[in-house]
């Protein structure tokens, strides 16, 4: 893959299509899912010995794309509901139990040495 492929492909994947789904209407009422969209590139290179011919290569392009809630549009006015991460949630809630252990830990552990 050379260099033009590689930024055709940078510029696909970095348009608001990948931030704004396709509006969904039912019934009255439009949704447009919404997402937050990253990326990242990398480059390469070569070397060359000498009179030897060089070798190299290199190139690389990742997106990720996590979903943040949808706008609902009905009756003319349009509402904002965001989407819950529930494992995130849940992750937080076990690292702020962990934190809260150790800390009770090393208490107890202080108080026992003055006794």
């Amino acid at each position: 893959m050379d260099v033009a492929e590689l930024l055709e492909k940078v510029r696909d994947a970095a348009t608001v299509r990948r931030a704004f789904g396709e509006p969904i209407t039912s019934n009255g009422v439009t949704v447009i899912p919404a997402a937050r969209v990253g990326g990242g590139g990398g480059g390469g290179g070569g070397s060359r010995d000498g009179d030897q011919p060089g070798e190299g290569s290199g190139g690389g392009f990742g997106v990720a794309v996590s979903p943040t809630g949808v706008f609902v549009i009905k009756d003319d006015t349009v509402h904002w509901h965001p989407a819950i991460d529930y494992n995130r949630i849940v992750l937080g809630g076990q690292i702020v139990a962990v934190v809260a252990l150790l800390t009770v830990g090393a208490i107890l552990r202080r108080r026992a040495r003055r006794s």
